[in-house]
């Protein structure tokens, strides 16, 4: 079923500044419920730094006054969800005596003469103040920011290691007065600074540990194992990364080897180690919390040109450090586009293509005529039956339709009308009696030719038919 609450909640929680709490989720179901947190509206996740999500509840370390406001626990399985909520309230010490001498009003807030609503002071830019733990090289420059609102409008001072700074410390600049910059930064300067914000409401400060780290005067050095030896599929994509550790922000620079006999391809390479390498664009120097630097090189579509040997190079003003790395593209699977019999084909010239066909029709016409002039049956001599002689009068002499492979050499017309002439004849030679036809017929063709001197040829074509 659903989840359910397991245990008494109470709702409202309350919490010294710079203190740690822990809010419970006491919820429990079949299947065993998913929980996620939020505050005000807005889900709490790894990004706030102060807040760590457990399997029992939320653990808040280091409470601050913004901490104040509305918890919900939500607790979901696939039957259905259940809240448990919470208001938590801050408490701030140093501003308790202040907020005894103004009446509270029924809604937790106060008026002013002219009606409008006095509010605590609250910061308006926390996710600019996320990072409390700054470290910068001797020299460098760093701004420090504590943005406020409230009504009336609070005030700020700051404070090193708990003691005010003076104003030649702070810069009167009053268009920053919620930023403290510190400039030129030397190793004394380290310290954890707060900035304290208050009205006639309220107070809230936080507080940032800076460190200034002397330079060592050396060159920039690589970290870790990066860049390593990386495979990548055909089209795919990959990345090469690389770690430098540098007092002052160096340059990083990739390098990519340029294959024997091929520099041409290239406007320009750079010799390194008796080595040809080009140069490669590359994106931003990412400064990191613990004092390196980070830089990517990203290989989209890979081909096979993009195999080969990449460095990465560190420099600043006191030398340079590379490692290299190898890149390996794998071959495309897909098949290739044409066959290799047709192109084997293709390739042969085309008096072949065309000669090839036409000999074998030959042939085969060739052997075809043979056939058909020995399928020929020879028929009686015309002596024994003279065209003038009468036939016998119960029969009639019917020429079948020749062979169709024999019958180029003969005109269609003309056939059709000697069959036409020999069937009118067959009720004249025998008016007493219906016409008897016998389709067994014999016949024979010949074709006679005869070239002259002159160059005349002759054709003769002789047709017999016998019943």
């Amino acid at each position: 079923g659903p989840p359910r609450i397991a245990d008494k909640v109470i709702h409202r929680q309350s919490v010294r500044l710079g203190r740690t709490i822990k809010l419970l989720c006491p919820v429990e179901g079949d299947p065993p419920p998913l929980t996620m947190w939020m505050k005000d509206g807005r889900t709490i996740h790894s990004g706030w730094t102060r807040f760590r999500i457990l399997q029992q509840g939320l653990k808040i370390k280091e409470v601050e006054s913004e901490d104040a406001g509305t918890y919900i626990c939500k607790a979901t399985n696939g039957f259905g969800s259940t809240n448990v909520n919470y208001t938590l309230i801050v408490i701030d010490d140093a501003s308790s005596g202040k907020d005894s001498q103004v009446p509270e009003g029924s809604n937790g807030e106060y008026e002013d003469h002219s009606g409008k609503q006095w509010a605590r002071p609250r910061f308006t830019q926390p996710a600019k103040m996320r990072r409390r733990v700054i470290a910068r090289p001797v020299g460098s420059s760093i701004r420090l920011k504590c943005v406020a609102s409230g009504n009336p409008r609070p005030d700020i001072t700051w404070l090193k290691d708990n003691k005010p700074l003076t104003p030649q410390e702070i810069g009167e600049n009053k268009k920053k007065k919620w930023t403290l910059n510190l400039k030129n930064l030397k190793p004394e300067d380290s310290g954890k600074y707060t900035c304290r914000v208050f009205n006639r409401v309220g107070e809230i400060n936080a507080t940032y540990k800076v460190e200034v780290i002397q330079r060592t005067r050396s060159k920039p050095i690589l970290t870790g194992t990066h860049p390593v030896n990386t495979t990548v599929d055909y089209g795919g994509t990959t990345s090469f990364q690389c770690k430098v550790r540098s007092d002052v922000k160096p340059v990083i620079q990739w390098l990519k080897r340029v294959e024997y006999g091929t520099e041409s391809k290239y406007n320009s390479t750079i010799d390194v180690g008796g080595q040809k390498f080009v140069v490669l664009p590359t994106g931003e120097v990412w400064s990191r919390p613990d004092g390196s630097y980070l830089n990517k090189l990203m290989i989209t579509r890979a081909k096979e040109e993009d195999a080969g040997m990449y460095i990465c190079l560190g420099a600043n003003t006191m030398g340079y450090s590379f490692r290299s790395a190898f890149l390996t593209v794998l071959p495309d699977p897909k098949p290739p586009s044409a066959p290799v019999p047709p192109s084997s084909a293709s390739s042969l010239p085309w008096p072949v293509i065309i000669g090839i066909p036409a000999g074998a029709v030959f042939i085969f016409g060739t052997i075809l005529l043979w056939l058909c002039q020995s399928k020929k049956k020879p028929c009686s001599p015309p002596a024994a039956a003279p065209a003038h002689r009468p036939q016998p009068r119960d029969r009639i002499c019917v020429p079948q339709l020749p062979d169709k492979d024999c019958i180029s050499s003969i005109n269609y017309e003309e056939y059709v009308a000697q069959q036409q002439h020999l069937l009118s004849q067959g009720p004249a030679l025998a008016p007493a009696m219906a016409s008897k036809m016998y389709p067994k017929i014999y016949t024979d063709i010949h074709t006679h030719t005869h070239s002259h001197v002159e160059g005349k040829v002759h054709q003769h074509q002789h047709i017999q038919y016998q019943c």
